[in-house]
């Protein structure tokens, strides 16, 4: 018996001892901006860095964006894209990039909870869970809970466009 309790006493001190490095700073991952950056999101990041929201995704939010993937990007029409990332353009890039990101961090368990969302734009998204896949206007969540220190990234296969 006073083998048992000690052997609970080592496993739980074990938990307590791994629970503590868990807030060192060396379990940094990077703001919202950096993880799209190190996850190959390449059309994404140079689209923030266009619309000059770079410094807005560094700070400390915490931020959700529902981030599309390349490929999304991709499947625009031609040219889309390129005029986008034009100077000229940059208001309304910067539109439809704030489209995709919701104050706070609202992981994968709590936007299934929800029928709709405000987006840092002002205006509403809305969040179907259909056969067990959710679904923001239209877009399939492919990726979900990236995380990031200021928040976390919901990966979708589409470019959402906001209300003109």
């Amino acid at each position: 018996m006073t083998g048992t309790i000690a052997t609970i006493t080592l496993i739980l001190f074990g938990f307590t001892a791994t629970g503590c490095d868990s807030d060192s700073a060396d379990d940094s991952v990077g703001t919202v901006y950096d993880v799209a950056q190190e996850n190959g999101f390449s059309t994404l990041v140079a689209a923030i860095d266009a619309a000059g929201l770079r410094g807005a995704l560094e700070a400390d939010g915490p931020f959700t964006v529902f981030a599309p993937t390349d490929a999304a990007f991709a499947a625009l029409p031609a040219g889309t894209v390129e005029s986008l990332l034009l100077p000229e353009n940059q208001s309304t890039l910067s539109d439809i990039l704030t489209y995709h990101v919701v104050s706070g961090r609202v992981t994968s368990s709590q936007v299934v909870t929800l029928t709709s969302a405000t987006t840092l734009l002002g205006q509403t998204v809305s969040i179907e869970v259909v056969d067990g896949s959710v679904f923001i206007n239209g877009a399939q969540v492919t990726t979900v809970d990236v995380q990031a220190d200021n928040g976390v990234i919901h990966v979708i296969d589409a470019v959402l466009l906001p209300a003109s």
